[in-house]
């Protein structure tokens, strides 16, 4: 054994005790480590062992054997039976691969430069079979949520798990059936008032896992008004080009099943992304959905697209802008069902008929209405100013952001 291991051996029981006191000291779910002795120990035992084992198997390149696998393993099943969370989880494992790199810079550093041959051979052997003790870890993991959680509650840890780029994401998948996506539409539906209870809630949302096999996961609101359903759709290779201005049908076909299922109004936001850029679509897609209008379910309920409310979006981080377009909304609260026109109006493309008829009146009850809102706020409803203003303004509206 050459000096870089021989100096990591020696520091070994030393590093495992300095990783305890760090997960005490940043991982609050840990911190409990310190008032039970038994699985303090326990902890200090394996950060021991993992570290005496790295030294017999790197220097010979050999790999970690089924036994140490399973030993890991066995870790992260005591893990997940303590009820950790995965963040925690994720945190455990991002300080662990941390303090290892740091430990063998340290040691370098104590040759003073020298072990060259020594530090590449290690580092060639911690990249690939870290990732297979993180593999294993997080199979025993797994296995533990699978036992012990619902088939509701494993989808919505699968959904967080992709958007925050978790490993344990890959071994969730496979217990689900479900293939991780490298592209994904990640849609939110927003619900603003309570939909139906808890329990019939879990119920419609593992039916439209089951039906549509997508990760889902329900985000209630403070106060028990409401909240959003984010679903992470697998989008088909060449579709992540289009759909940020046509939603995929699956996602389309989702969300009316949920607006069905919930009896209320919805709206919903899609953004479109590579796997490693899902949080950042999770952010646009529900912007998107708090300034898309709410709609009950329907065969046109489709989620809005950023094409669809850029302007809503732009307006609503503008307050003067905003406040102008409410003044125009109130000075159409006196007319008989003016926003309610104006919305078909533009929702038809501006058809007169097709309008009227969604509307199911007669096409000079509708001109007498556009008329209407002409002489209460001067705009012209068809023309380039009357569409710029009056559909922001109906979009604003209709979307509940001025309640």
């Amino acid at each position: 054994m050459g000096s870089l291991f021989a100096e990591l051996a020696r520091q070994a029981p030393a590093n495992a005790r300095r990783e305890v006191e760090a997960y005490v000291r940043e991982i609050p779910e840990l911190g409990l480590l310190d008032a039970n002795p038994r699985d303090r120990a326990e902890t200090l035992e394996y950060a021991v062992w993992l570290r005496r084992r790295t030294n017999e198997l790197a220097p010979s390149s050999s790999e970690l054997t089924q036994d140490d696998l399973g030993y890991i393993a066995s870790m992260g099943e005591a893990r997940a039976e303590a009820g950790m969370s995965l963040e925690s989880r994720q945190q455990i494992l991002r300080l662990h691969t941390a303090l290892m790199l740091r430990e063998i810079n340290e040691a370098t550093d104590a040759q003073r430069g020298g072990g060259v041959d020594e530090l590449m051979r290690m580092m060639n052997w911690f990249a690939p079979q870290g990732v297979r003790g993180v593999g294993a870890y997080c199979q025993g993991f797994v296995r533990v949520l699978r036992r012990r959680l619902p088939y509701v509650e494993q989808a919505a840890l699968l959904a967080e798990s992709i958007l925050v780029g978790d490993p344990v994401a890959a071994e969730l998948a496979q217990v689900m059936g479900m293939e991780l996506p490298e592209h994904c539409a990640v849609t939110v539906i927003r619900v603003p008032d309570r939909p139906v209870g808890d329990r019939a809630l879990e119920s419609e949302i593992e039916a439209l896992v089951k039906a549509h096999h997508v990760p889902l996961v329900w985000y209630p609101q403070g106060g028990g008004r409401g909240g959003e359903l984010i679903a992470l759709v697998p989008l088909v290779r060449g579709a992540a080009d289009t759909a940020q201005l046509h939603a995929p049908d699956p996602t389309s076909d989702l969300v009316r099943d949920f607006a069905e299922a919930v009896g209320r109004p919805c709206a919903a936001g899609t953004a479109t992304a590579p796997a490693s850029e899902l949080a950042e679509a999770l952010d646009r897609a529900r912007r998107i959905s708090r300034a898309a209008p709410l709609r009950p379910a329907s065969p046109q309920l489709r989620p809005h697209t950023l094409a669809d409310v850029f302007v809503e979006l732009a307006v609503a981080d503008v307050p003067s802008a905003d406040d102008w377009l409410q003044a125009v909304a109130q000075r159409l609260s006196s007319g008989p069902d003016l926003l309610v026109t104006l919305d078909a109006y533009y929702r038809c493309d501006m058809s007169r008929s097709a309008a009227a008829a969604e509307l199911n009146v007669h096409p000079r009850t509708l001109d007498y209405r556009l008329r209407r809102v002409q002489k209460l706020t001067g705009i012209n409803p068809g023309s380039t100013q009357g569409v710029r203003i009056l559909s922001a303004v109906v979009a604003r509206r209709q979307s509940g952001a001025w309640h």
